[in-house]
């Protein structure tokens, strides 16, 4: 999950309009060239259920690539909540690193600065090739018709987590495989100091992530051909109040989720708190928080009715992390020596499964590890009913814009004050607004 603030996207406006051109990344003058490649520098996402796990898990990975390369690589793991205002500075100082994660859905915003490595033919031909590569995650890693600005390394979608021991002492059967399920079932689960459903809003991607689905199955994409926002038409008002309704009107979600922006909803959902969380590969935090594998299922996010697909059955964003090259590296041989090893079938393999997150890489995709119940449905879900977010240049500005939009709206709901289809409307209204100027 990924926090990002109001300032970061400004910022990625102004560097796009200004056309920059990407001065940054890089190693020091101590550090590899291509004539004699002896470090890089790798920002790496927080993936984890710490910045310490993600050491523990990579730093043994990194050593490998040292020993079978001769090139040092230093980790610096950076949370979401910084990862974003980091990269735009290094677009603009040049005080970067050589390879880093980006979120997939900031692809084409920051394909437009200039700034990343373009992945055409050659470049993915010294990596292994494009058709290595699983074909919705590189539609996610850059504008279409464009050579991509990442690679794809970790594939992601969202899924339905549910506590067993409440559905059962509920005498709830199975998870809900419409959304009048799950507020019914929500309902039985909400009593007793005790919650059917977590929610992060104050977490103004994750507030996207879910309303753009519900936008999907409403028939709303918040862009119209032209990339020009469309955050008024029907489709995106009623999918923006469902959601809120969750918690205005339905009483499933708990006042005080409105304030929680830093995965708190997997922590009530370990604690026993909430019976239902949506949420992207949560398999590792939950086993960090005390959680056995036999307490917990997963089950495709519901839809409005039928089964999860594409069209108003759409059910998840394509969610994932890309791996990207600054462009003006000092040492661009070692950066494309490193992503081939990172998105190689055995590391792709060992650094999926320990993440809880799906390869990227058909090969690797297909391993028997893969094929776990959670994982499972995270798999069924990239390949058959999950769609990109928009990419447009301005994607950061529309995750800041709608998701503090959805924001305000859920701290009216906590306070009682009334969300009507109005009052949705004024709020994506002025996040249009927010948008054009």
């Amino acid at each position: 999950m990924r926090t990002i603030r109001a300032a970061a996207a400004a910022t990625l406006a102004i560097s796009i309009a200004a056309g920059v051109t990407g001065c940054g990344g890089g190693t020091s003058a101590e550090g590899g060239s291509n004539d004699s490649p002896k470090t890089l520098t790798y920002w790496a996402s927080n993936q984890g259920p710490s910045i310490e796990a993600d050491k523990k898990i990579l730093t043994p990975e990194l050593k490998k690539f040292e020993e079978q390369t001769g090139i040092k690589v230093k980790l610096e793991v950076v949370p979401w909540a910084d990862l974003l205002n980091r990269i735009l500075a290094a677009t603009t100082s040049g005080q970067g690193p050589d390879v880093l994660n980006i979120g997939n859905t900031w692809s084409a915003s920051l394909q437009a600065t200039g700034a990343l490595l373009p992945w055409d033919k050659a470049n993915f031909d010294a990596i292994g090739g494009r058709d290595r590569f699983v074909d919705s995650a590189v539609a996610s890693a850059g504008a279409e018709g464009k050579d991509p600005s990442a690679v794809p390394l970790y594939s992601l979608a969202y899924a339905l987590y549910y506590n067993k021991k409440s559905f059962a002492e509920a005498g709830i059967s199975k998870p809900p495989a419409t959304w009048d399920e799950l507020v019914a079932d929500g309902k039985k689960l909400s009593k007793g100091g005790k919650w059917g459903l977590g929610a992060e809003g104050a977490n103004l991607s994750n507030n996207i992530h879910q309303t753009f689905v519900l936008g999907q199955q409403h028939g709303a994409d918040f862009f119209d051909t032209a990339g020009k926002p469309t955050f008024t038409s029907d489709g995106a008002v009623a999918a923006v109040k469902q959601y809120i309704d969750l918690m205005a009107k339905d009483k499933i979600i708990a006042p005080g989720n409105a304030e929680y922006a830093q995965n708190q909803s997997l922590t009530d959902f370990a604690k026993g708190k909430t019976a239902m969380v949506l949420w992207q590969a949560a398999a590792s935090t939950f086993a960090s928080q005390g959680m056995k594998p036999e307490d917990w299922g997963a089950a495709p996010v519901p839809v409005a009715s039928g089964t999860p697909g594409q069209g108003k059955n759409v059910n998840s964003m394509v969610a994932g992390i890309n791996m990207a090259v600054f462009k003006n590296t000092k040492n661009i041989d070692g950066a494309k020596k490193f992503v081939k090893f990172m998105t190689s079938d055995a590391e792709q393999k060992l650094l999926n499964k320990t993440y809880g997150s799906i390869p990227p890489v058909k090969t690797a995709q297909a391993d028997a590890a893969f094929s776990a119940p959670d994982l499972a449905v995270l798999r069924e879900t990239l390949a058959r009913s999950a769609a990109p977010l928009p990419q447009v240049p301005n994607e950061s500005q529309f995750e800041t814009a709608v998701g503090t939009a959805v924001k305000e709206l859920w701290a009216d709901a906590a306070a009682g004050r009334p969300v009507t289809t109005e009052s949705v409307k004024a709020r994506l209204e002025k996040a249009q607004q927010t948008m054009q100027q």
